[in-house]
């Protein structure tokens, strides 16, 4: 079926944040909501009692579109705060388009502005260009409709990332079962500064000039370890390199390195296991773990990621700003360590919980593949509401 189209600009509102500055950052007063806020919920806020006007108001339920950096559509579900720039707050109107289905159609528009997007690495939005693009416009009913649909597909992703975060946290808490905090060591393993099973190495120091947005070879920063450890994309802002490399700096698949970098709070000491052979490139900052004595590496994951080991790393870092810490450092870390057999019983465990992660994550695939077909049919007038309301 075919639906009349409408430019953003003529069924919403859309309100600028207004451009906090340092000098306006306090201890207390309201927060103020930066993207950083919106794609982390775990994120610190920056507050203000600084007056500003009331259209910058965001209270629960408000619908808020990133357009720098972060292309996305976000509902907020905190206190009532302030909008910072390079968010907008949209304003709709409830008498001609429903609020979930906005929603998506917005979500559905992104892939539509994107092409719209200005800056090689920092992608952000014209505002011209965003308010004229079109959205279609069925009757209230009909998105009301669409909007149900959409939201059930949309259930089973979040249920499946849930899973996925179930497992990471059940990694964690069966190392903590089996070998106890390390640093404490009330399970009286044996202890040995970590230097006496690994030596830590410097990677290379890559030249600026051969930086690139694409390419054969990723270069990992410290923006490539996720907080809780393991690898993830930075998308847009991924960083590859075009220039000639020692070959020692080429990783190998399954090699573990740690984050010697706080480029983000909680990133300091997370470790990654490279993911593939010949791709991936070990950067400065990042420090590869090479064993020396029998030591398993899963187990050497499963120890960088408790928050004991954490903290000691953070707390022998040096910087105000920014924390580093060395291979001298981490080496001299003073830990529990339980007999290697026990270590591959963990790493076991580990390989069978991986299989339930990939089986997982290639369900979510799916599910995502699923959700973003109904959601271009939906806008596209292709979905047929009659046949999934008699499914």
């Amino acid at each position: 079926m075919t639906y009349p189209y409408v430019e953003l600009k003529n069924v919403s509102e859309f309100i600028n944040g207004f451009a906090f500055k340092p000098a306006h950052w306090e201890e207390s007063g309201k927060p103020i909501i930066r993207i950083q806020n919106l794609t982390n919920s775990s994120k610190p806020f920056n507050r203000t009692s600084f007056e500003v006007d009331e259209k910058y108001f965001v209270s629960p339920g408000d619908i808020l579109v990133s357009w720098s950096a972060t292309l996305d559509v976000f509902e907020w579900q905190s206190e009532d705060a302030l909008l910072n720039q390079h968010i907008f707050k949209v304003v709709p109107d409830y008498k001609i388009i429903d609020k979930n289905y906005f929603k998506y159609a917005l979500k559905e528009a992104i892939s539509s502005m994107m092409k719209f997007t200005r800056g090689s690495t920092m992608k952000h939005i014209n505002r011209g260009d965003f308010l004229a693009t079109k959205i279609p416009l069925p009757p209230l009913e009909t998105q009301k409709q669409i909007a149900q649909v959409l939201a059930a597909a949309d259930q089973l992703r979040k249920d499946c990332q849930q899973v996925e975060q179930e497992l990471n946290a059940l990694a964690q808490s069966v190392f903590l079962e089996m070998f106890g905090d390390p640093v404490t060591n009330l399970k009286g393993w044996k202890k040995n500064n970590l230097g006496g099973f690994i030596k830590i190495k410097h990677g290379y120091a890559f030249k600026g000039e051969y930086f690139a947005s694409e390419g054969d070879y990723v270069l990992l920063t410290p923006g490539n370890f996720l907080e809780n450890g393991g690898y993830r994309s930075q998308g847009i802002k991924q960083k590859f390199y075009l220039g000639d490399f020692p070959d020692e700096y080429m990783l190998d698949k399954g090699d573990l390195l740690v984050a010697m970098t706080e480029q983000a709070a909680g990133l300091l000491g997370s470790p990654l296991f490279s993911p593939s052979d010949g791709t991936f490139l070990h950067n400065q900052r990042l420090g590869l773990v090479q064993t020396v004595k029998p030591i398993n590496k899963q187990f050497l994951f499963g120890l960088f990621n408790t928050s004991s080991i954490r903290q000691q790393i953070h707390f022998k870092a040096v910087g105000t700003k920014v924390r580093h810490t060395s291979p001298t450092k981490i080496e001299e870390l003073n830990v529990g360590i339980p007999p290697i057999n026990l270590q591959n019983k963990f790493s076991s465990f580990i390989e069978k919980l991986e299989q339930q992660k990939q089986h997982n994550k290639e369900k979510s695939q799916q599910l995502d593949d699923l959700f973003n077909a109904l959601l271009q049919k939906a806008f596209k007038g292709e979905l047929n509401l009659k046949s999934i309301e008699r499914a």
